[in-house]
């Protein structure tokens, strides 16, 4: 998979919700993953959406998730541009590159999930995700 670039929307608890009204909007395949099939002590939060990813007919990629507890919930800046794939270089050097002079929120490490991941806001005040997946076999 080469890498793509695409926005990561955040709610407040109805991801779900907007998700499945988008599904409705641009049609395409909906995934949806909660915090509970995750982590077995996500607790009243077990049921909100960790990550929903919906790929469209059209070649759209809409990501998003309901704002985990103890994360705060900003309307108007609750988004990021998403960056995945497999290539490792590449997608550390974009990270490399976007961190750098900004904050990182979360370091690019191994995750729960499987995949290598990092949240950093750019010099610019552009906040980023990177998800360095396993290539395909």
């Amino acid at each position: 998979m080469t890498a793509r670039l695409n926005p990561y929307l955040s709610f407040d608890g109805d991801a779900r919700q907007a998700m499945e009204f988008y599904e409705q909007v641009f049609g395409g395949t909906l995934a949806l993953n909660t915090f509970g099939a995750f982590d077995e002590s996500a607790g009243s939060h077990a049921d909100k959406i960790m990550h929903a990813v919906l790929e469209t007919p059209s070649g759209f990629t809409l990501m998003a998730s309901d704002t985990p507890p103890g994360m705060e919930y900003t309307p108007g800046t609750n988004f990021s541009v998403s960056l995945s794939g497999d290539d490792e270089a590449e997608l550390r050097g974009y990270w490399e590159q976007l961190s750098a002079g900004g904050s990182v929120a979360v370091p690019l490490e191994k995750q729960m999930w499987g995949d290598v991941f990092g949240m950093c806001t750019d010099r610019f005040g552009v906040p980023w995700m990177v998800d360095i997946s396993e290539p395909a076999s």
